[in-house]
């Protein structure tokens, strides 16, 4: 069990920490060529961090058996994430971008070959110690061939959606309200880079939750809702970058929205789309097919940046 209390107006006066979490993509991007997984999860990773005694009190909150204060990290607290990840990232600096991959207190270590991975392991489960970091061990696994981490399944095939998230969206009920629509486009956009033209098929949804429009559930919303079921029901595996560039870009322009997908040897890296922008709803088709050359260049800059690239665009009436 874990208690989180309502730290909302605390937070509201506590200075932000600006420590910039990763992106997911980048972190799986450092899974070229691994073949051997293990995961590790921290037993109640905040808890490990003790509070600096002058701002225990801050933390008070009252109960029917009267006031208590955290004096390690709680839940809840607005820093909380961010302070935790920098730690991380200090006590793995040396293995980052190598074989280590940390989200907060999910730690990953991958390699190529079981012999690697062997120490590889030695030194991670050193490392905890050396910093008297514990895990979970009911939540830890070694030695896998796939492993579910951060809502995916990663194997040495790829990436692709865990199976459990595409059935909560299968299974979601039709919204009802615009905070059900929210949170449907919430969980469903975690997967945005493995569904083709996702903005443009959730433009009806997406419209629905603008301020001031009315909540009506028309056909197009129905269709919509439908069609990124399934789109996440048939999502391909993404295969991750091996570093030696040959990228192709195709992208897609029409009235509706811009697409683009990014592939390296025949295989998908990822998908990427956005509804245009209210001043590109009057750009002539030519201008749109430049903008979503533009879009993908952008986005993916970082992987294109002084590599050899073709790109390929189609243009839709």
């Amino acid at each position: 069990m874990r208690l989180c209390i309502d730290y909302r107006e605390l937070n509201k006066v506590t200075v932000k920490n600006r420590y910039p979490l990763p992106r997911i993509d980048d972190l799986f991007d450092q899974l070229k060529g691994a073949t051997v997984f293990s995961k590790i999860d921290l037993r109640s990773g905040y808890h490990q961090l003790r509070i600096k005694d002058g701002d225990v009190l801050k933390t008070t909150f009252r109960s029917r058996y009267g006031h208590y204060a955290f004096i390690v990290m709680s839940f809840g607290l607005t820093n909380a994430p961010t302070v935790f990840m920098d730690l991380m990232n200090k006590v793995f600096r040396e293995f980052l971008d190598t074989f280590v991959i940390v989200f907060i207190d999910d730690i990953l270590i991958s390699s190529k070959t079981e012999a690697e991975h062997k120490e590889h392991l030695r030194m991670v489960l050193q490392t905890l110690r050396d910093n008297k970091l514990y895990a979970k061990l009911s939540k830890c696994e070694f030695w896998l061939k796939q492993v579910y981490f951060l809502g995916h399944v990663v194997s040495m095939a790829g990436v692709f959606v865990d199976p459990a998230k595409i059935e909560a969206v299968t299974s979601w009920p039709r919204p009802s309200t615009v905070s059900e629509v929210h949170s449907f486009l919430g969980l469903a956009g975690y997967y945005r880079r493995f569904v083709e033209n996702f903005s443009p098929i959730a433009t009806p949804l997406t419209q629905l939750t603008k301020k001031g429009t009315p909540f009506v559930w028309s056909k197009a919303c129905e269709d919509s809702f439908q069609n990124l079921k399934q789109k996440l029901v048939t999502a391909p595996i993404l295969t991750v970058p091996d570093g030696l560039g040959s990228f192709v870009i195709y992208s897609d322009a029409s009235k509706k929205g811009l697409g683009c997908v990014l592939m390296q040897q025949g295989n998908v890296v990822a998908y990427a789309s956005r509804q245009l922008k209210s001043h590109e709803q009057n750009y002539p088709t030519h201008d749109l097919e430049f903008a979503a050359v533009v879009f993908a260049l952008e986005i993916w800059r970082h992987y294109l940046y002084g590599e050899n690239y073709k790109s390929s665009r189609i243009i839709r009436a």
